[in-house]
């Protein structure tokens, strides 16, 4: 392993998890001229050169894999392993990995725990109760009325969130959660009043003391054009929106990320890796909706498409405690992704379905994989989200046409996507 702070031009990095995220991840690690050789357990068929046949919920090999290839450094894609404690793992190993402990990784993996850290840290966000009784949940909905927002206090693979328009939503919502349709993670309901504005995310490298905010991105949660549908994981993101001002930034900065960082260290716990804010940007100002803590999947393929900077010495910096000697610098271009997700997805999806891809012409669009996986040399769909069709150009309208010039040749029977990623920023 490099001494602290020394460039080593043979870095051997694994990157843990199987999705979108991971490949553009991997896509970016790969052009480092730091980089020596790059492993991804699981993977998919976009990674494919990389992968290692170990699943992101197995520690133990995970471990064991990256001593027996002396891996300089590891990095986390998906929350699970890491509300599962793969950093603390990796750590007692005295292993190099970039993400938060378990103690730290809470504030995704409980929603009660990241409101009670907003609280300390004072940040503006939505009036908000916790339940653990669903009949006194059904109480509160009925005091406060709706519109309102139910979250399951755990991991739901970032569907565990129903914002009810009405009463009679706001009441199922409350059975549908604690009744087992989060499993585990709607044990407690966490219940808060409805903002209205617009949603942005926010990533940010951590170190600890210092953050680093990546370029803001805008999602888009529902699965049907016009934000209809059911809520899905991200069914596409673009980046920059309109709205976002560097003076907002500097607001978000100071007042919500910088408090956040030092609630977390004076309880011991503090956070290096991906700092991710869901935001909205209401009348009053910039409100905090919940906290992720690793890159986003969609938002990593377009904040990896317009990282400008080499990502590994990033890395390696938040791992030491010196993110702040080190200067980002991101293009100008902006960034369109389209997940083009199973038939049927959100809801019961096939999985088999045979892909074809065309060859892409230039260097301003990539073909993510999601759910994908290779037989007899062949590309199936192997989950819900399954590609990530990602273009950039020097404006919002010209990266949408050509992301979707590229999805309508991409040959995914029946596939399901939305037609209107962007349009909110035209």
């Amino acid at each position: 392993m490099g001494k602290r702070g020394e460039a080593v031009g043979n870095k051997r990095v694994l990157i843990v998890g199987s999705g979108g995220r991971e490949h553009a991840l991997a896509w970016k690690l790969a052009q480092s001229p730091e980089l020596e050789s790059l492993f991804v357990a699981p993977g998919n068929a976009g990674t494919t050169l990389w992968n290692v046949p170990i699943s992101a919920h197995d520690i133990s090999a995970l471990v064991d894999f990256a001593l027996q290839k002396r891996i300089d450094l590891t990095l986390v894609g998906p929350e699970d392993p890491l509300s599962l404690g793969i950093v603390d793992a990796f750590q007692k190993a005295g292993l190099r990995i970039f993400g938060p402990t378990q103690a730290a990784a809470q504030l995704e993996g409980s929603k009660s725990f990241a409101k009670t850290i907003m609280k300390s840290a004072k940040l503006p966000t939505a009036e908000w109760e916790m339940f653990e009784d669903p009949e006194q949940a059904k109480t509160y909905v009925r005091t406060i009325g709706a519109p309102c927002v139910l979250k399951a206090d755990g991991l739901a693979a970032g569907k565990g969130v129903i914002v009810a328009m009405d009463l009679e939503t706001a009441l199922q919502a409350v059975d549908e959660i604690m009744e087992g349709g989060f499993g585990s993670a709607g044990r407690k309901l966490v219940i808060e009043e409805f903002l209205e504005g617009e949603e942005i995310s926010l990533l940010c490298f951590s170190d600890g003391v210092t953050a680093r905010p990546m370029v803001p991105v805008q999602d888009h949660k529902r699965a049907l054009d016009g934000d209809l549908g059911l809520n899905t994981g991200g069914m596409g993101t673009y980046s920059p929106p309109p709205i976002w001002t560097s003076e907002l930034e500097d607001i978000v900065m100071h007042d919500l990320v910088s408090p956040t960082l030092k609630v977390m260290r004076e309880r011991g716990a503090p956070f290096q890796g991906v700092l991710f804010l869901g935001l909205m940007l209401t009348q009053k100002g910039p409100k905090i909706l919940e906290y992720n803590v690793r890159f986003g999947d969609p938002e990593t393929q377009v904040v990896m498409k317009r990282l400008k900077s080499d990502l590994l010495p990033i890395l390696w910096a938040c791992t030491e405690g010196r993110l702040s000697e080190v200067q980002l610098e991101w293009k100008e271009e902006v960034a369109v992704c389209v997940v083009m997700a199973a038939p049927g997805y959100p809801s019961a999806y096939a999985k088999g379905v045979p892909i074809h891809l065309p060859e892409l012409q230039d260097q301003d669009s990539v073909i993510f994989h999601a759910g994908t996986e290779i037989s007899e040399g062949q590309i199936l769909s192997s989950g819900g989200r399954v590609l990530g069709i990602t273009s950039e150009g020097t404006t919002l309208q010209q990266a949408r046409e050509k992301v979707y010039a590229i999805v309508d040749q991409v040959d995914f029977p029946k596939a399901h996507y939305r037609r209107d990623i962007g349009v909110k920023g035209l």
